[in-house]
């Protein structure tokens, strides 16, 4: 199985938000460990909280990650900049549409932004929303993790 996100960037710094705004979305949905946060450090890098800040204010917002570690969620959800939500069990993307529903916004309208394409992408792309493919944000991974994540990339259709 091959999958196609609508973008490829190197990192979420990389994200073109008037390019969104332009395509008429409205909602960003974030994966949260290694997309936005070092994975399992609940604490953002400062200038992940400045890139937020550049546009909070435009889109609605959510963290959405599979972690199901509810003392983790909640951690992260106290010093997040939006909603945090845990157990998404992505690629099912039922979270994601709630979520959305519950919002007032059409899948059309939101983009789901993530590291890992058979999580992140696929859920995006079962919902019917943009997909955005990014590289971790922790570029000191270690070596399993990087043969992981170069093995996992290898179903992406460029």
């Amino acid at each position: 199985m091959f999958i196609k996100p609508d973008y490829n960037l190197k990192n979420i710094y990389e994200i073109d938000f008037s390019e969104l705004k332009s395509r008429g979305i409205k909602c960003i949905m974030l994966d949260l460990d290694s997309t936005v946060m070092i994975s399992k450090s609940a604490a953002f890098l400062p200038e992940t909280i400045n890139w937020f800040n550049s546009f909070l204010n435009q889109f609605e917002t959510a963290i959405i990650s599979n972690n199901f570690n509810k003392e983790y969620i909640e951690a992260v959800s106290k010093i997040a900049p939006c909603r945090v939500i845990g157990a998404a069990r992505k690629p099912n993307p039922d979270i994601m549409h709630s979520y959305l529903n519950e919002i007032g916004i059409k899948p059309s309208q939101a983009v789901m932004v993530g590291d890992r394409p058979l999580t992140d992408i696929l859920a995006g792309k079962r919902l019917g929303c943009m997909t955005i493919l990014v590289g971790s944000i922790n570029p000191n991974e270690n070596l399993p993790t990087k043969f992981v994540r170069a093995l996992e990339r290898s179903t992406i259709r460029r």
